[in-house]
C-alpha cells in the first residue's frame, strides 16, 4: 500500500511565506484571540467570591468560546492553505461544531492517556496518529469517531516524520518566546499554517490514492 509523504521544509517555508505576507492580519488576530481568552478569565475572578453562580456560568461560556476559537484558528489556517484569505469572522464560524469537537477531544485525550499508561511510547504514537481529528471536524464536519479514523489513515507511514515535525515546531515557538515573546507573533502563525499545510498535503495524497482505487 502507498504511504503518505510530506516535506517538513516545504511546510515550514509555506508557513513562513504566508505569515510574512499577512503579518499585520496575524498580529491583530493574535491580539484579538488573547483578549477573548483573557477578558472572561479576569471577569470570572472578579465575581468569583460575590457571585459564585455567575462565575461558574462565565467559566462554562469561556470554555465553549475557547473551543470555538481553536476551531476558528484551524479554519483560518486551512483557508490560507487553499489560497484564500482567512478573516476574523472565521474565528466564530465553527460554533455549530462545538459538540463534535468536545466529544472528539475527550476521546483523543482518553486514547492518549491510555497509551501513556502503557509505557508512554504508545501514547506518543497515538497522539501523533489521531492529531488531525480536529482538522477533519472543521474541514469536513465529520463526527468524533470518523474524524479520529480519518486522522489515523492520513498519518499512516509518516508518524516518525510528524513527530520530528512537531519537535521542530516546538523549537521554532521556543525561539519566539526567547525573543521577548514578541517573536510569537511570527512563529505562532507560521507554525499554525505549516500544520494545516501538512494536513492538506496528506489528505490530498490520500484522496488521489482513493481515486485510483488503491487505498483501503
Amino acid at each position: 500500500m502507498t504511504t503518505q509523504k510530506f516535506s517538513k521544509s516545504e511546510a515550514l517555508r509555506f508557513g513562513w511565506n504566508i505569515m510574512k505576507s499577512n503579518l499585520g492580519f496575524f498580529i491583530a488576530l493574535l491580539i484579538v484571540v488573547g483578549l477573548i481568552y483573557s477578558v472572561p478569565a479576569i471577569i470570572e475572578k472578579l465575581v468569583k467570591e460575590d457571585a459564585p453562580v455567575l462565575s461558574i456560568i462565565i467559566r462554562i461560556v469561556s470554555a465553549v468560546l475557547s473551543m470555538v476559537i481553536q476551531m476558528g484558528l484551524i479554519r483560518i489556517a486551512i483557508r490560507f492553505c487553499d489560497n484564500e484569505k482567512g478573516g476574523f469572522a472565521d474565528l466564530f464560524s465553527c460554533f455549530p461544531l462545538v459538540f463534535k469537537y468536545l466529544f472528539s477531544s475527550i476521546l483523543y485525550v482518553l486514547v492518549v492517556f491510555g497509551g501513556m499508561i502503557l509505557l508512554i511510547i504508545p501514547g506518543i504514537i497515538w497522539a501523533i496518529k489521531f492529531q488531525f481529528f480536529s482538522y477533519f471536524i472543521v474541514d469536513r464536519g465529520l463526527g468524533p469517531i470518523e474524524a479520529l479514523k480519518r486522522s489515523a489513515v492520513i498519518t499512516k507511514g509518516v508518524k516518525w516524520d510528524l513527530f520530528v515535525f512537531r519537535l521542530l515546531l516546538m523549537g521554532i515557538n521556543l525561539l519566539g518566546v526567547l525573543c521577548l515573546l514578541i517573536g510569537l507573533f511570527a512563529t505562532i502563525p507560521m507554525t499554525m499554517v505549516a500544520v494545516a499545510f501538512v494536513y492538506r498535503k496528506l489528505l490530498a495524497q490520500l484522496e488521489t490514492i482513493q481515486v485510483h482505487g488503491t487505498a483501503p
